[in-house]
């Protein structure tokens, strides 16, 4: 059989490939991931110019910028729509660092980190990502009900893990999957078997088997548990409510450019295509930035347009 990435889906564009998005989300052609900035707001007219770091004015000593700073666009990538969004992160961060626009931090729907790329950014680019991590996807986590993993107490320094109910694992195996590493971690049959919750805890029913988990290496499993308890605080909400702006990124480049829709064959003409749109986009930004224009920050309806003509 062909896999998904080999498949043609067209005999007109041998580039374009079939993909889906959740239950209801499916389409052939191509991704785009659009990096913008996403500078706290600042107002101030004539304010100084050292703090751009962009660097000099160019508008001159007597400018008068009309309100905060647009986010500007500063990476466009396209890919066949198969390539998940994961796979992009790590090329995303290179090709910023290329042009020296590497950020402190970054802001990152759910799609595209790991733990592990949490763990890597920070050490090889020096970058923080603010992003959710997904939840634990095991049947427990996901029922609600039972012993996930976070309920179990995690000792690397002796090599073992204690359930809730204080018995301790007997067998620790670090090993590779699919190209990642990771350590089994077993409780023995004799542990489990008697246990007064053991159908809290697992779904085997052999006597023979016990609890298994699979934890990531140390800094990995810290940093993913670190993330899974920050990212439901009120505080945590509030600061990733920047990322906020790339989805009206992502509606003006639909509404303005036509993104949805390839005009034409091939990956290297649509990426191209993806190029002009975000520069037309920023244009649009800056005319609006230097004319003193407020920027478009939100959708309105057709709803509430009909309601200020019909009041006016």
């Amino acid at each position: 059989m062909t896999g998904s990435r080999t498949r043609l889906s067209s005999p007109y564009d041998t580039d374009a490939r079939w993909a889906a998005k959740g239950d209801d989300l499916y389409w052939n052609g191509y991704k785009v991931h659009i990096t913008e900035t996403c500078e706290p707001p600042d107002p101030a007219p004539g304010g100084d110019p050292d703090s751009d770091p962009g660097g000099e004015d160019p508008r001159g000593e007597d400018a008068d910028p009309g309100g905060e700073r647009p986010n500007i666009i500063v990476g466009v990538a396209t890919t066949d729509a198969t390539v998940p969004d994961a796979k992009m992160t790590e090329k995303i961060h290179s090709t910023l660092a290329a042009r020296e626009l590497l950020p402190a931090e970054h802001y990152l729907d759910s799609g595209y980190p790991s733990a592990a790329l949490v763990v890597d950014s920070l050490h090889r680019w020096g970058i923080t990502l603010v992003t959710p991590l997904l939840a634990d996807q095991s049947h427990q986590a996901k029922a609600g009900a039972g012993y996930d993993r976070a309920s179990f107490t995690i000792d690397f320094d002796t090599r073992q893990a204690s359930c809730p109910q204080g018995k301790t694992s007997t067998w620790w195996n670090p090993v590779t999957q699919r190209g990642t590493a990771a350590i089994v971690i077993k409780f023995a049959g004799d542990t489990c078997r008697d246990c007064p919750v053991r159908r809290h805890c697992t779904r085997s029913v052999s006597p023979r088997i016990g609890r298994q988990l699979t934890v990531p290496p140390r800094e990995v499993h810290d940093a993913q548990l670190a993330a899974r308890t920050t990212q439901d605080t009120k505080d945590w909400q509030a600061r990733y409510a920047v990322r906020a702006g790339v989805e009206g990124t992502i509606r003006q480049a639909v509404a303005v450019t036509g993104t949805r829709r390839a005009r034409y064959r091939g990956l290297p003409k649509t990426q191209l295509e993806h190029i002009y749109s975000a520069v037309a986009l920023t244009l649009i930004r800056l005319h609006a930035y230097w004319n003193g224009n407020a920027l478009d920050r939100t959708r309105t309806s057709h709803l509430t347009r009909l309601e200020h003509a019909l009041a006016a």
